[in-house]
């Protein structure tokens, strides 16, 4: 999303007597490299700081800022490393046993998301989240764990890692299952499996999160996520409380390798989206064909404000992710609503049959 400065902070600092904003410019001179293209940003995050500290609120508030930013500071720091290497947040039950045959399944999917190359990425407990991890292998794994007032310890794979964060609050921790996913598989699970599904759908539906594939993955013949798909056509879609087209958003598989297989098709020609002011820009590996420029022009006209789809190179816009300069880049005023048919378009640039020869 583009950055905008919060000029109420800096008129707050000009009339409030205080030559506070020098200070905070020293500060980020000794602090950041003097090129950073985030200096604005930093200097609004000091200036939001400062700010409560002069309200002085009460020591509450206080706590929970100081406690938000390191978590979040920590957790950069630590998913850094991996920031180029595609992973997957799986949900699904801490009570599964491991007789269970969808714990068998979770298991078989960590390991055939590692053959994939992809990192698995689970909440750190048991049921699910331990046969994921224990099938992925701890090098292949990310725990985000949550502290809790008892003793809560992480599932055998993950015990000792380099690769566990543990988190304090929760809204935290799901920012980063939802930040770092690049898809999502979820099992069968309870109230919280449930929440993180309808969370995430909400998140990519209304654009506040980037489209990634969704996965309901349950065992042969069970019931599970086909009731819940029911559910949402007859109660949501029909009724009109979703488009229909919503429902694009997700797909039921009964397999592992399925699973693994609907996320790399995702990524077979898309790489990845962004928003560049108006124009919503998805980043390809390889350009389409003229003829399939002209079907993008008639079947999917509807996702356009205004104006149609564009091929374009590279620009200076984007010069703060210059290792994606290579991409191909397909432009549109998208209306940002329609996102299940986003799905259907992505679908479409991701035949080979569309590419450029």
């Amino acid at each position: 999303m583009p950055y905008e400065p919060d000029d109420y902070l800096s008129r707050h600092f000009q009339t409030s007597g205080i030559d506070l904003a020098s200070k905070v410019d020293e500060l980020l001179a000794l602090s950041a490299p003097g090129n950073s293209p985030n200096l604005p940003l930093y200097r609004d995050m000091l200036t939001t700081v400062i700010r409560m500290a002069q309200a002085d609120r009460n020591r509450w508030d206080a706590k929970i800022m100081l406690q938000t930013l390191r978590e979040m500071e920590h957790a950069f720091s630590t998913l850094e490393q991996f920031k180029r290497r595609r992973k997957v947040t799986v949900f699904g039950s801490a009570r599964t046993p491991a007789e269970h045959p969808v714990y068998a399944l979770a298991r078989e999917l960590g390991a055939t998301l590692a053959r994939y190359d992809l990192m698995v990425i689970t909440g750190a407990g048991g049921g699910i989240m331990a046969a994921a991890h224990e099938g992925a292998g701890r090098e292949n794994s990310l725990g985000f764990n949550i502290t809790l007032p008892f003793e809560q310890n992480a599932n055998a794979t993950m015990q000792g890692s380099e690769h566990l964060l543990s988190f304090h609050f929760f809204f935290l921790r799901k920012l980063f299952f939802v930040k770092e996913a690049d898809a999502l598989v979820l099992c069968p699970g309870g109230f919280g499996t449930l929440d993180e599904a309808l969370e995430v759908l909400t998140l990519i539906q209304t654009g506040k999160s980037p489209l990634v594939p969704v996965v309901l993955l349950d065992q042969p013949g069970g019931s599970y996520w086909q009731r819940a798909i029911e559910f949402l056509q007859q109660e949501l879609a029909d009724k009109g409380y979703i488009l229909p087209s919503d429902l694009n958003l997700m797909r039921l598989v009964h397999s592992a390798e399925d699973a693994a297989e609907e996320i790399a098709q995702f990524y077979r020609n898309f790489h990845s989206s962004r928003w560049l002011k108006d124009s919503f820009v998805l980043r390809l590996n390889h350009p389409l064909s003229d003829a399939a420029l002209q079907q993008l022009q008639k079947e999917f006209a509807g996702l356009c404000k205004q104006g149609g789809f564009s091929q374009q190179p590279y620009c200076e816009q984007e010069r703060d992710e210059p290792e994606l300069c290579h991409l191909t880049r397909l432009a549109f005023a998208f209306n940002g609503r329609d996102h299940g048919r986003l799905r259907e378009l992505l679908n479409f640039v991701n035949l080979p049959g569309n590419w450029a020869a």
